[in-house]
């Protein structure tokens, strides 16, 4: 009985290694599983996901890829310190666009279409009144409005993102009605 329980346990304690092994695929042998050295040569080596982007462009036989992109980085910056897309605002409590916000946004839409590889953030603000929660719901439908219509003037929705940040970034910390008419709005921020 002793070497029969004895069979059966070095039974179930090698099963699981069996199974696992017959598990392995093995690789194909052919011609397929073997690169050819034309391959081998111009496919270059994927770097590790840790490296910055800077080093990969780096490491390609072409400096033109890596200046351009600092280029545009710069020209980026630029944009965005120039305000070349302008912000507009809202009412109290709205995220409807006013006549003169469409106005606005049409300029924008222009500059848009006429720069079509530029991708946009627009930013819903709110002024410092009503809840946290509240605010963040109503700058999310103010940069949708935006996003909105600007879509239906023909730039590409893709290009265009959305973030709310309510009443956490003021662009008059003042406490009064002048403050939170500048407060209330919606800004664009050219990312690429």
């Amino acid at each position: 009985m002793r070497s029969r329980l004895a069979l059966m346990s070095s039974v179930l304690l090698i099963l699981p290694l069996l199974v696992a092994g017959s598990c392995r695929q093995s690789k194909p042998v052919g011609p397929a599983a073997v690169p050819s050295p034309a391959a081998q040569e111009t496919a270059p080596a994927a770097p590790p996901a840790s490296e910055p982007k800077k080093e990969i462009t780096e490491s390609f036989p072409t400096q033109p890829v890596a200046s351009t992109e600092l280029e545009t980085s710069a020209s980026v910056d630029e944009l965005n310190r120039k305000k070349v897309l302008k912000t507009v605002y809202f009412d109290y409590d709205q995220s409807d666009l006013s006549d003169a916000t469409r106005s606005v946004l049409q300029a924008n839409a222009e500059w848009l279409k006429s720069n079509a590889v530029r991708v946009v953030r627009i930013e819903g603000h709110c002024d410092e009144r009503g809840t946290v929660e509240y605010n963040l719901a109503l700058g999310q439908r103010r940069a949708a409005a935006v996003r909105d219509y600007l879509s239906g003037l023909g730039v590409d929705a893709s290009r265009l993102r959305t973030v709310s940040y309510g009443k956490e970034r003021p662009e008059d910390a003042g406490h009064d009605a002048a403050a939170w008419s500048s407060n209330r709005r919606a800004e664009f921020v050219i990312e690429s």
